[in-house]
């Protein structure tokens, strides 16, 4: 599933091709059809992204909201557009661009109030400017969960997936195991800065790197990273390998349904608040 990072490119991606102008909208798969129908030829007004939720607004308490999931996949294109396939399940268009939504979890027209309950129910976004991580310190301060499974909750913080877990818990040395109660503030702070910053730079990029100048490839000597996620990492798929930094093997298991990956060495268990 995108992390959220991705989401907000999408957003960005959007706005590139279609802000501002009328668009043609149609549903080869037939399964948004009336929702499609219904914004064809309107002006495409803005566009948004909250954690994993992609919004498109056509104003007139008018919005597509789009949910990836695990298999639904954007993809852009310059015109003259192709035939569509019959997996494309909404497809955006105008005379320079077109885009192509296959397999999401969530493709629906919906109002600005159904919209104002998505953002209700979801956390602070590190992406999103007007939030700030003190609404989910709340929480967090309370919780006797682990804080590895707090931030991949959306209701506490949006956007932030397995990869963003795993990298910004190893560059704080925090046990991914400690409860959400024992972190300090001090310690949530920092964490949520490194979250603004790195998925930043990841929608800039278009790629998750959380490595540290120092620690890249070219500083350190060593090979680079060789995977189909792509970006240079501390230890998220890297289980039974060296830490970059001590040595030490990176571990994984299961934590809240997704594999978590952490190095002892450098995140040990029952470390300093």
């Amino acid at each position: 599933m995108p992390e959220g990072h991705t989401i907000h490119r999408l957003a960005a991606d959007y706005a590139e091709r279609f802000l501002g102008q009328k668009v043609r909208a149609t549903s080869p798969q037939g399964k948004f059809s009336d929702g499609a129908a219904l914004v064809d030829h309107q002006v495409l007004e803005t566009t948004e992204a909250h954690g994993k939720h992609l919004l498109l607004g056509f104003g007139l308490d008018r919005w597509i909201h789009i949910h990836l999931g695990l298999f639904g996949k954007l993809g852009f294109g310059t015109a003259p557009a192709p035939p569509p396939t019959d997996t494309v399940r909404l497809r955006l268009a105008n005379a320079d661009a077109y885009a192509d939504l296959r397999g999401p979890t969530t493709c629906a027209l919906i109002t600005d109030a159904e919209k104002d309950a998505i953002h209700d129910r979801l956390g602070p976004d590190p992406l999103r400017p007007e939030d700030d991580g003190g609404r989910a310190w709340q929480r967090i301060s309370r919780s006797r969960t682990t804080i590895a499974a707090l931030l991949l909750d959306q209701k506490i913080i949006a956007g932030v997936g397995n990869v963003y877990r795993a990298e910004v818990l190893f560059r704080h040395g925090i046990d991914p195991y400690r409860a959400g109660r024992d972190l300090t503030r001090t310690q949530w702070d920092a964490i949520w800065s490194d979250l603004v910053a790195l998925m930043r730079e990841g929608v800039r990029h278009n790629r998750i790197d959380t490595v540290r100048p120092e620690h890249t490839p070219e500083a350190m000597g060593r090979p680079p990273r060789v995977d189909d996620h792509g970006g240079e990492v501390y230890v998220y798929r890297r289980a039974l390998q060296d830490c970059h930094i001590c040595g030490t093997e990176i571990r994984t298991a299961g934590l809240a349904a997704r594999n978590l990956f952490w190095c002892p060495g450098c995140q040990p268990a029952g470390g300093a608040a």
